[in-house]
């Protein structure tokens, strides 16, 4: 994380411009904001912009791709499965309102067992019975999963205040403020420290780390135990049993908020922002990529930077000195690789498949592994009587791994196959070593904002609401110059006294 330091020379170089666009004299509201990038933060930015400053607000959303971003689908044998992201927790308060308010539905759940392989044998798995999986858990790891769950269950009952803080109408100018607001300085911290250092403080075994905690972080985000500890948290609260997703497809989401929004969708690359002056009052203008010179934008009041912000990729800022975006090299590249075949289940120490229990096998960090899981998936529109297919059975299989599957790999990995169909993602930050990193702002400038910084702090779609919410929230506050509910340290005591 060593480029999200690059954030602080801009910072300073933009303090002067702070004073020049702050509370708007004249109270009118703005009329025209951007948002770049139409994935799940982008249109629930669009969503919430909408919310706040009404209907006279131009809203203008830019795409170079499909809407949905990272929430996707390809079509197999006939029927379309998610190639991004695909669980949504019990817990994820504005995933639950989108579906709800857009009349879409939560997808049926078809229920399975997971096992874990170390290359060798299955050293963990999911039986047919609570209990027993409890008793084999406790023989093997002691008291690690207790606290384990002790620890996540208290983390997530500090984070869902956010939904009170929102709805209050509170705003953070920070992620650091944000989190604080939370959990106080431990939440921050936990930003900054791996997140086996705090499993082990906590009494969790090493023997537990290995075999249960690191295989669900290499098949969320292709990392190991090193990533730290506040995003090792939202990872293991998504291997959770209380997980759904949108019937249709996640992407239908990005698709019904901008709609909902009346939000004006631009295929277009943006290439930069550049800063514009009428009459004392600070603007923004985007580049757009195409033939010839960069084309540009009409002014923008406000801007949103709805992705992923790299050195020397996507989006310059060349009226700034230092663009402040992590280095190139800090997204991580995920495969996902959807496979119409038969699972070779010898592999795994099962040489008749009609004896293999598993819909889904998680890795631990074994060199020899060349993937990170391989999981039976079923349609984005589950049809009535839809059963999982036995491994004995020609199936649909999702599996992650660091690189493209070559022929040979996929050949250890199924039997024989009809069709494998890879998607490579920039999928999530490289979160390498916590220590002493800072988290990206949420401002670059003056009605500027960056939504993406909030996946340095966990990568989720939820997560990704959380953020527009707040930048919705942020820049209403600030174009009115409405600053007491910014960055508030009484949150509780000022939301009681309201109540």
């Amino acid at each position: 994380m060593r480029g999200v330091r690059a954030f602080e020379p801009l910072l300073a170089a933009l303090a002067a411009l702070a004073t020049a666009a702050a509370a708007q004299e004249d109270g009118a509201p703005p009329s025209r904001i951007a948002v770049v990038g139409a994935g799940i933060g982008g249109s629930a930015t669009a969503r919430f912009l909408r919310q706040h400053f009404g209907p006279d607000v131009q809203l203008d959303v830019y795409e170079k791709g499909e809407v949905g971003g990272r929430l996707a689908t390809v079509t197999v044998n006939r029927n379309r499965y998610e190639s991004g992201a695909s669980i949504i927790h019990a817990l994820n308060l504005h995933m639950h309102d989108f579906v709800k308010q857009l009349g879409l539905k939560q997808r049926r759940s078809v229920a399975g067992k997971t096992a874990v392989f170390d290359g060798a044998s299955v050293v963990a798995e999911e039986t047919d019975w609570y209990l027993l999986d409890l008793l084999r858990l406790w023989w093997r790891y002691g008291s690690s999963f207790i606290r384990l769950q002790m620890w996540l269950e208290e983390i997530m009952e500090k984070f869902i205040r956010i939904y009170k803080y929102q709805a209050h109408g509170f705003a953070f100018g920070s992620l650091e403020e944000l989190l604080e607001s939370l959990g106080g300085s431990g939440f921050v911290n936990m930003t900054r420290r791996p997140l086996s250092d705090s499993l082990l403080e906590l009494g969790v075994s090493q023997r537990f780390i290995d075999e249960v905690v690191a295989p669900v972080i290499r098949l969320n985000y292709g990392q190991n135990v090193s990533v730290p500890a506040f995003v090792g948290a939202v990872s293991l609260a998504s291997a959770q049993s209380n997980l759904w997703a949108v019937e249709g497809g996640n992407k239908l989401l990005c698709e019904g908020l901008l709609k909902s929004a009346n939000a004006n969708l631009l295929r277009a690359r943006v290439t930069s922002v550049r800063t514009l002056r009428s009459g004392g009052a600070l603007r923004y203008e985007l580049g757009l990529a195409g033939e010839g010179p960069e084309r540009r934008t009409a002014a923008y009041d406000a801007v949103v930077v709805a992705a992923p912000l790299r050195a020397g990729a996507d989006i310059s800022f060349p009226d700034w000195a230092s663009p402040a975006v992590p280095g190139e090299g800090e997204w991580q590249s995920t495969v996902v690789t959807l496979v119409h075949g038969y699972l070779n289940t010898s592999l795994f120490g099962f040489r008749d498949p009609r004896l293999f229990p598993y819909a889904g096998v998680l890795t631990t960090a074994a060199p020899a592994l060349f993937f990170n899981s391989v999981a039976g998936v079923y349609p984005v529109e589950v049809p009535p009587g839809f059963r999982r297919k036995r491994a004995h059975e020609a199936a649909v299989y999702k599996v992650f791994s660091p690189a493209v599957l070559t022929g040979e790999q996929l050949k250890t990995l199924f039997r024989s196959y009809y069709s494998a169909q890879a998607t490579e993602w920039r999928a999530y930050p490289r979160y390498g070593s916590a220590a002493g990193a800072t988290l990206p702002p949420v401002e670059l400038g003056p009605h500027l904002y960056y939504l993406n910084g909030i996946e340095w702090a966990g990568s989720a779609m939820e997560m990704s609401a959380v953020a527009a919410k707040n930048i919705a929230l942020l820049a209403y506050r600030r174009w009115n110059g409405r600053s007491l509910r910014v960055n508030r340290e009484d949150l509780l005591r000022a939301i009681k006294t309201e109540l």
